[in-house]
């Protein structure tokens, strides 16, 4: 787990739902916080893929995520990102998972290499 937050009101629509925007944000950040972790520095968001949102948050929902890196490359790491829900005492359910490409960064902004090896089986 990369990083755990509950859903708030300011943060529904009409229905009582919270946005896909804010959990996307969420998952945004929990992708930063562990490719920064592995790159040994700043990271950036370059792209989100396959964004798939499966059931809703609520307000008071525990909101858990998750990080797997998928794949190293010369200055990007590709992130696989689940949330997780948690209401009550009832078990978790995964609401979402998306794919986040982050990029490395030095202290301008510029693309730098990482000095990562690529992951088991990575081709």
């Amino acid at each position: 787990m990369t990083l755990r937050t509950v859903a708030m009101p300011a943060d529904t629509n009409p229905a009582g739902d919270i946005f896909g925007g804010w959990l996307m944000s969420q998952m945004d950040i929990a992708a930063f916080v562990r490719s920064s972790e592995l790159a040994g520095g700043r990271t950036v968001t370059a792209a989100v893929k396959e964004m798939t949102f499966v059931k809703p948050v609520k307000v008071g929902d525990t909101v858990c995520l998750y990080t797997k890196p998928l794949r190293i490359g010369r200055s990007s790491i590709t992130m696989e990102v689940q949330a997780w829900r948690r209401r009550g005492p009832d078990p978790r359910e995964k609401v979402t998972q998306g794919i986040f490409i982050m990029v490395a960064v030095d202290e301008n902004g510029q693309k730098r290499e990482l000095a990562l090896p690529p992951l088991p089986g990575q081709d």
